[in-house]
């Protein structure tokens, strides 16, 4: 981790996590309106850039409860997706991940696989989680290589609860302890 006056970026081998950015919203906006980046999340509704901008503007700051990541390669410092940690409580000492890659030529590089371990390991050291925890879209395969490659298990199946393409799928719970991570 880098800490540089105001900044913190977290580093990992092929990617940089750092706090999100107003200037971020137009690669949000588009993300979240291509049918291939949204296809095994939650899309919730559209929403305007101007809405996209207010959100990153007056979204609080990064805190225990909440920390949202933007995830560029190191490389060349290109933003490529968003991480988020959120639902932390303390007397639990568990949170919750989101991840997903906006930039689809990042995909199946490696990206994902470091930005997970990255934030885990920045939950578990700076956070001092005791676990993490994620559901995953059972037909989301490519997600599930990724967890499952940082130490991720199985823990539960919730079933028919996300619809797609006419179609109900059912979400797998997993989670990953401290000592777990690979």
């Amino acid at each position: 981790m880098i800490t540089g006056g105001l900044f913190v970026f977290v580093l990992g081998d092929l990617v940089t996590l750092r706090a999100m950015e107003p200037s971020d919203a137009d690669a949000l906006w588009r993300w979240n309106h291509d049918p291939e980046v949204m296809r095994w999340m939650d899309d919730g509704y559209a929403q305007s850039l101007a809405q996209v901008r207010q959100f990153l503007q007056e979204r609080e700051r990064n805190e225990y409860t909440d920390v949202l990541f933007g995830i560029e390669t190191t490389a060349d410092a290109r933003l490529i997706g968003l991480i988020r940690l959120h639902g932390a409580e303390p007397e639990t000492g568990n949170a919750e991940l989101d991840i997903y890659l906006g930039e689809k030529d990042s995909w199946g590089r490696g990206y994902a696989t470091d930005a997970v371990r990255t934030a885990c390991r920045y939950g578990f050291d700076k956070m001092r989680l005791h676990k993490v925890t994620l559901t995953v879209v059972a037909g989301n395969d490519a997600a599930q290589h990724v967890y499952k490659k940082v130490g991720f298990v199985e823990e539960g199946r919730l079933r028919e609860v996300f619809r797609r393409d006419g179609r109900w799928h059912d979400k797998l719970t997993m989670g990953l302890l401290e000592g777990e991570l690979t």
